[in-house]
């Protein structure tokens, strides 16, 4: 899901983006460098590969009484054998000659966004929506941050922040089309451009088996200069890019907002309720796909609100609340868990609402202004896009930007910001409905509420040492030390070992996304059994360790150079003709199975400075979704599980992800002694 590329800045003068002459733009783009197309592996290499990551899996089989490991390894070299002699050249060459009439390449252009997302028929709340909490702005008052009372309704210092988030978003995708920022003079820039625009104007289209995803307005298209606004249920757009691709100023977008706030409070104070339109987009992609077919048949008025909600630059979503944890989900920090799961799913009380869960970029702004983004994942994995919140929220608001100041306890009945506010200064979105629309919008509810009250999820900080005390004093790779951890806290909670997924970028190709890298080895293994094993010493666990680690980096390189075996066993196995009657043993194998169901998916992202916490939901019921921040001094781990899984438990993982990296700690002791 999330990758281990690397965006660390600490100080805003850093964050900011160097700007690219322009002269020196037209001069470089005559020697624009090219990404490579992501390879097609080796048939024979990735097949030993695959040999060798099942393993370990062989060896707890036979550890646990089951075949001996050697049986059953011999087994799968004759199933990989066959394959190899047989269908296997055939794949490969269908694989070769898909890849030479793609665009891109083999995988982005034909199978990846259909196989990992789009054909997935689970909702998309929690299940493969990203969440990510953004930090506080230094300038807004404490008391406003933090009431002293229950907040509800809206406020200005919400509207302002708001403004200028979204102000600085329209602002990092300005300067990313005139290339000002990440220009395609570098291959980074190249794949971070591309990636980038990908969460801008465009929207997942439900469709039965499998989704789509809206096309790109054209750059005069009205509504690709649009934001959409949700606000108590009711939906709204705003202009706010101008013609010439420059966002207006923060100060308009905000007058804007303060206009459609009053336009919520009007309605509300004539009895009108908000039909949840939104809810739908919760439920399951086929009733979606029916029930959005439903609705566009109502009314032509519905299918151009559904265009502009497809084509807007992103979604803004104004909670009119200060979310707070219900008593039986106290955590031993509940304003930084009711944070998360308020940008995960709103309410506990009405999960869902005032969303849009299609739109790749959601920008959500609460009462007490705690701010965060909810994400559609398939467009691209999340760091990209926690790259862009990361220039939104590196420069805290310039109040010369606005109007006037505000105070620190104004009200919207106080503040006067909604002077000259232009009559048409936004849009309503109003959906026509029936009872049957409304009906589909309360069952849509009722399973987002039964999702979202089975969503175990919180943040662990870790802030006993981090990256720099592993990389300097312990003298390890971070990323692989992490995974390590991991491993550990699931095996000690648990009581054996799972299939580990941990996302690897692949950036350095042309359109490149991810693949997968396997943390469940048979050195990890040895590792974990010697922590478990009271006889062995610290210096053998040490020593079990770096091997653990050498051969997580070593994987951790393959992966990121188009040469694991995730991606390409799925292309092979797709590449056979199941019309004709192919099909093959080792694919229907019960441990090619097993060594694919990642009950354990990991991901790490960059070190979050601006960020409080972030999260994914897990794959499997019995299992964990974790996402990892690690800091110089901190480790961040977003976890997810399911509170109707009795082998689970988020609040007992963080505990177990704790206790290892201390454990970690003590075992490279010797190594410091060394430094001295």
């Amino acid at each position: 899901m999330f990758s281990a590329f690397r965006t660390c800045l600490r100080r805003p003068i850093h964050m900011q983006p160097p700007l690219v002459p322009s002269r020196t733009r037209a001069l470089s783009r005559t020697s624009t460098p090219t990404l490579p197309r992501l390879p097609v592996p080796d048939l024979h290499k990735t097949l030993l590969k695959y040999l060798k990551s099942v393993e370990p899996f062989l060896l707890e089989d036979e550890r646990r009484g089951g075949v001996d490991f050697q049986s059953a390894l011999e087994h799968r070299v004759k199933l990989v054998n066959d394959f190899e002699r047989e269908l296997g050249p055939l794949c490969q060459q269908r694989l070769l000659a898909l890849d030479q009439s793609s665009p891109n390449n083999w995988l982005d252009d034909n199978i990846w966004l259909a196989k990992a997302y789009h054909e997935w028929r689970a909702p998309l709340i929690v299940n493969s929506n990203w969440w990510l909490a953004l930090g506080d702005d230094s300038t807004i008052p404490k008391a406003m941050r933090y009431p002293s009372g229950h907040l509800t309704g809206y406020t200005p210092w919400q509207l302002r922040r708001a403004a200028w988030l979204v102000h600085r978003i329209l602002d990092f995708k300005a300067r990313l089309e005139r290339q000002e920022i990440h220009p395609d003079t570098t291959r980074t820039g190249l794949w971070f451009r591309h990636s980038a625009l990908q969460v801008f104007n465009r929207c997942r289209i439900p469709q039965r088996s499998c989704d789509r995803f809206s096309p790109v307005p054209n750059p005069g298209d009205p509504d690709a200069r649009k934001v959409l606004i949700m606000a108590a249920g009711w939906m709204y757009a705003i202009d706010a890019v101008s013609a010439d691709g420059f966002p207006i100023p923060p100060g308009e977008i905000e007058k804007q907002l303060r206009a459609i706030v009053d336009d919520v409070e009007r309605r509300r104070a004539k009895g009108e309720r908000a039909v949840p339109i939104g809810v739908l987009t919760t439920d399951d992609r086929d009733q979606w796909a029916d029930g959005l077919q439903y609705v566009l048949s109502l009314s032509p008025g519905n299918r151009s609100i559904f265009r502009t909600i497809t084509h807007s630059a992103f979604a803004l979503s104004l909670d009119d609340y200060a979310y707070s944890l219900p008593e039986s989900q106290r955590t031993s920090d509940p304003d930084l868990t009711a944070h998360l799961h308020n940008i995960r799913s709103g309410r506990s009380d009405r999960p869902g609402h005032n969303r849009w869960y299609d739109k790749p970029v959601t920008l959500i702004v609460e009462s007490n202004t705690r701010a965060g983004v909810l994400g559609e994942h398939s467009p691209v994995d999340a760091l990209v896009p926690s790259i862009i919140a990361d220039y939104a929220i590196v420069q805290d608001i310039d109040e010369d930007a606005f109007s006037g100041r505000l105070d620190p306890s104004a009200t919207l009945a106080s503040d006067g910001a909604h002077a000259s506010v232009a009559a048409g200064a936004f849009e309503r979105l109003d959906w026509v409905v029936d009872e049957k629309v409304e009906r589909m919008c309360e069952e849509a509810a009722t399973r987002a509420k039964a999702i979202v009250d089975d969503s175990d999820n919180d943040e662990l900080v870790f802030d006993s040492y981090g990256v720099d005390w592993i990389k300097v004093q312990a003298r390890l790779s971070p990323d692989a030390y992490i995974q390590m951890a991991l491993q550990l806290a699931w095996y000690r909670t648990c009581g054996e070992f799972t299939a580990t997924y941990e996302t690897v970028l692949t950036r350095l190709f042309k359109h490149g996304r991810t693949e997968t890298l396997r943390t469940f080895t048979n050195e990890s293994r040895a590792w974990v059994l010697a922590m478990a094993d009271p006889n062995s010493s610290n210096d053998a666990r040490l020593a079990l360790l770096r091997q653990a680690l050498q051969t997580h980096t070593q994987l951790t390189r393959e992966a990121a150079t188009g040469r694991g075996i995730d991606r390409h066993l799925l292309g092979l196995r797709l590449m056979l003709r199941k019309d004709a009657g192919e099909r093959h043993a080792l694919f229907e194998d019960e441990l090619f199975t097993r060594s694919q169901t990642w009950k354990l998916s990991t991901s790490g992202l960059s070190a979050g400075y601006q960020f409080r916490g972030t999260g994914f939901g897990t794959t499997y019921d019995d299992g964990y979704g974790i996402n990892y921040m690690p800091a110089p001094d901190k480790i961040r781990f977003g976890i997810e599980s399911k509170h109707s899984c009795p082998q689970t438990s988020t609040q007992v993982f963080k505990q177990a992800i704790a206790d290892a990296l201390e454990d970690m700690r003590v075992i490279c002791a010797p190594t410091l002694l060394a430094h001295l």
